[in-house]
């Protein structure tokens, strides 16, 4: 069988040298406008996208998925704009993986403000956290009787009222009325909980990896 090329754009969701580890493929930054178009031409027989950028520049179009589609290219989604994307166009044939896939798909969040972080630019380091994260470490810790769902509700309002680019866990305890000992709690419980877009990027891999 001939070796199938792969196209995967991916950023703080997964870094491409830990993507690289799972499969082997052209790895490039975060997906904007025109760059599908551009990876057309290059004749992939496989593209995956997992991170993109919302507000910083235009954001990848629906018609040049489609195109992609179209040309008889098997599109995969999942992580952060990937699983926004594949929510969307799941019926026109893109194929959505993972956890942030299914939240948007059933309706339970809608808005690209749901993935949207900033991170750096050279080295894909996120500097906020994205808002679906939040919410799945929050019920997390009311699943194992951290905090109770009133001050779950009360975490999550928080969350979302922060401007996504400053929403990090300072901020949110910051602004909320949970006491000191809970949040020191919380904390510690958080930092050991699985990152669910970082999840559904390495999901998204071995997907692809089974196509192949």
């Amino acid at each position: 069988m001939d070796e199938k090329k792969i196209i995967i754009f991916t950023g703080p969701s997964l870094s491409i040298e830990e993507a690289s580890k799972i499969l082997k493929a052209d790895y490039r930054e975060p997906i904007q406008r025109g760059d599908i178009l551009k990876a057309i031409q290059d004749s992939p027989d496989i593209i995956g996208i997992i991170d993109g950028v919302f507000h910083q520049s235009p954001a990848v179009g629906h018609k040049e998925i489609i195109e992609a589609i179209n040309k008889g290219i098997t599109v995969v989604g999942g992580g952060s704009m990937g699983a926004l994307r594949a929510s969307e166009l799941d019926s026109l044939g893109m194929k959505g993986i993972g956890y942030v896939y299914n939240e948007y798909s059933s309706g339970n969040i809608e808005s690209d403000d749901d993935v949207a972080i900033v991170f750096d630019s050279t080295t894909g380091e996120p500097f906020s956290e994205a808002l679906v994260n939040v919410d799945y470490k929050f019920k997390e810790a009311v699943k194992s009787g951290i905090i109770n769902n009133d001050e779950r509700k009360e975490l999550i309002s928080v969350a979302k009222s922060i401007y996504y680019p400053k929403r990090t866990y300072y901020n949110i305890f910051k602004n909320s009325s949970i006491d000191e000992e809970k949040k020191e709690e919380l904390i510690d419980f958080i930092v050991e909980l699985v990152d669910v877009k970082k999840q559904d990027a390495i999901a998204v891999l071995e997907y692809i990896k089974k196509l192949t």
